[in-house]
């Protein structure tokens, strides 16, 4: 897939996850937040907690889900930058957890779906 049609595909699944989150309750903070170790896909907050979203969005299932994708290596790395933003925003003292949202599009309406505490860390 040409990095054009892969950015556009990206954006559109993490506007589609957005409106997702945001009819489950989340607060949306920040989307695309840059580190040095990479970008976290959405900072959102859930009642009190602070999430941070790793979104996967495929066209088909030939590679598996969205969700297979993040593996424990890219798990450590959402990690160090969920770790960037709290450091940066003192915000170490609120609980926090990692979700992903796996959106497949292609085939009729878009399915999404959240997984939320995905991973510990």
């Amino acid at each position: 897939m040409a990095s054009d049609a892969r950015q556009s595909l990206g954006k559109l699944g993490e506007t589609l996850a957005c409106d997702e989150l945001r009819r489950r309750g989340y607060a949306i903070l920040e989307r695309r937040y840059r580190t040095r170790y990479g970008e976290i896909d959405i900072v959102a907050r859930h009642g009190d907690v602070l999430v941070f979203v790793e979104v996967k969005a495929r066209v088909g299932a030939a590679f598996g889900s969205g969700a297979e994708a993040v593996t424990g290596y890219k798990q450590r790395r959402v990690a160090r930058m969920a770790a960037d933003f709290l450091a940066r925003r003192r915000l170490h003292d609120r609980p926090c957890r990692f979700d992903v949202v796996s959106v497949a599009v292609g085939q009729g309406v878009p399915q999404v779906e959240v997984i939320a505490g995905a991973f510990y860390t």
